[in-house]
């Protein structure tokens, strides 16, 4: 970050009068004193300006801030920029932070470590040296604590166990940065966020969006605070460093993208996991909301760069002689909501298929069996996506959103997501049994596998029913995840 240009309006004609006055930069004070014993009054204007003060005076006034203090105060102006670089006053701040245990034998205060740690080193480095090395720090401690707390991972849904610990202590947030053709930026925090059994809602609306017409794609980032505090929520003006989770091509908002609407909005998904409202009249933006499965949610929202994504480490098979390893033992956990609601959650254990399942790439496993009517599933409640914005709310029907965690028969993630779906009217119904009711499918696809589902309206008890779900996993996904050449 460089040093902030100098503001104008320390040059300002001196005000008369009585009063304290606070400038950009430049505090003037106004004093008056009684002089003589006929009560009569003389004023005396003295204005002092921090600009006009020494560097030794800023020096010593900036060495009582803390960190976040000393950083909002780097943004003042230039000269204030490289005074705030000062390398004795963040090295105390550096060795207070993180001075070394101390022991029963010999006891060092921080004053003593920072001293002989000064004369050693700060003269030799540049301006600015022990805030960067300060702030690499603290970042790293940062992700080493998010680390340690993601390390249980429940034996059932395979993924951590602290999840929303860890995004409540962190501070994390999100973040969506709006690009222009011309290169102009607008970010934007999330307004408002719910979180699910295996997923975070994420919602973004407001009164000042930029113009549709002038975007052209849109980063969403996780945000971070450097300095974590697990006992306060962290200071709005904080510094936090972003990781960029995934890029959007707004181009892409056109009729084969919607996925519903009402009388105020259309919807659109964009994948993975976006929902773009736009208003029905003015054809802008009304609101955007972000569907994060857990599955290494903390990693990517925080282990990446503000251009490059996180990258998963790389995965080692577990090889195995098993004439159909990696066609069984899948567990799947089916989660549907939409604002709030929730209208299943379930999960189906011992799944498999079979070599004479593959087919145009794809193994097919069957999780509810259309032909057979036990397994059918009913749907709690009228299903569809609760929306709102700081002026206006509503509901989508048939537009809910879907959380899918398939684990592997190591109860390792093999696929997940979270992504609104849009249950379409079939044009046919399967064949089968013949239900008395509107039939609707659900379709999903990713670079892992498919998705397929069909639901049926009962009107005599007005409740949904899943009675077909299908799963169609990637060959080339099995082939990579457990080693075999299918």
């Amino acid at each position: 970050m460089g040093p902030p240009r100098d503001r104008p309006g320390c040059s300002e004609p001196r005000r008369k009068g009585p009063g304290i006055r606070f400038a950009a930069s430049c505090t003037c004070v106004s004093q008056y004193a009684r002089c003589g014993h006929h009560c009569q009054k003389s004023s005396f204007n003295y204005f002092v300006s921090l600009d006009g003060m020494p560097s030794e005076i800023l020096l010593k006034i900036f060495s009582y801030l803390d960190a976040i203090s000393l950083l909002c105060t780097g943004c003042v102006s230039r000269r204030f920029y490289h005074l705030a670089n000062d390398n004795f006053i963040w090295i105390r701040i550096y060795s207070t932070a993180f001075s070394p245990k101390r022991s029963n034998w010999k006891i060092n205060s921080v004053e003593e470590t920072a001293m002989s740690v000064s004369f050693l080193s700060v003269e030799d480095k540049e301006a600015g040296y022990w805030k960067k090395e300060y702030i690499t720090k603290q970042i790293t401690s940062v992700k080493a604590t998010l680390a340690q707390i993601l390390k249980p991972v429940s034996p059932y849904t395979g993924l951590p166990v602290k999840t929303k610990e860890a995004l409540r202590i962190s501070g994390l947030g999100w973040a969506i940065i709006l690009k222009e053709e011309s290169g102009k930026e607008h970010m934007m925090q999330h307004v408002d966020l719910s979180l699910n059994d295996t997923s975070v809602t994420v919602v973004w609306y407001g009164k000042t969006w930029p113009r549709l017409a002038t975007l052209s794609t849109l980063d969403l980032c996780g945000m971070t605070p450097v300095f974590m505090d697990r006992y306060k929520p962290p200071a709005q003006n904080a510094p936090r460093w972003h990781s960029l989770i995934a890029k959007y091509n707004l181009s892409h908002l056109t009729e084969s993208a919607m996925i519903g609407c009402d009388r105020l909005v259309r919807i659109f998904c964009l994948n993975p996991g976006l929902l773009v409202g736009l208003w029905k009249e003015e054809e802008e933006l009304a609101f955007v909301m972000a569907n994060l499965h857990f599955h290494h949610l903390v990693e990517r929202s925080t282990l990446g760069s503000a251009t490059l994504p996180y990258e998963l480490p790389p995965h080692s098979p577990f090889l195995d002689d098993s004439p159909e390893y990696g066609l069984n033992g899948y567990q799947l956990h089916v989660d549907m909501h939409g604002g709030g609601v929730f209208y299943l959650c379930g999960t189906f254990r011992n799944l498999f298929s079979k070599k004479g399942c593959i087919e145009d790439g794809y193994v097919k496993v069957i999780v509810i069996n259309f032909k057979n009517n036990r397994e059918h599933l009913p749907l709690i409640g009228k299903v569809g996506l609760v929306w709102r914005t700081n002026v206006f709310d509503g509901f989508i029907e048939r537009c809910p959103v879907v959380d899918v965690t398939l684990l592997d028969e190591n109860r390792k993630p093999f696929w997940c997501f979270s992504s609104p779906v849009c249950m379409r009217p079939a044009a046919c119904p399967s064949d089968g049994p013949t239900f008395l009711g509107h039939t609707y499918y659900v379709d999903y696809k990713d670079e892992v596998g498919k998705v397929h589902a069909e639901l049926v309206w009962i009107e005599e008890t007005e409740e949904y029913f899943i009675v077909s779900l299908v799963l169609y996993l990637s060959v080339a996904k099995i082939n990579y995840w457990f080693g075999t050449k299918y």
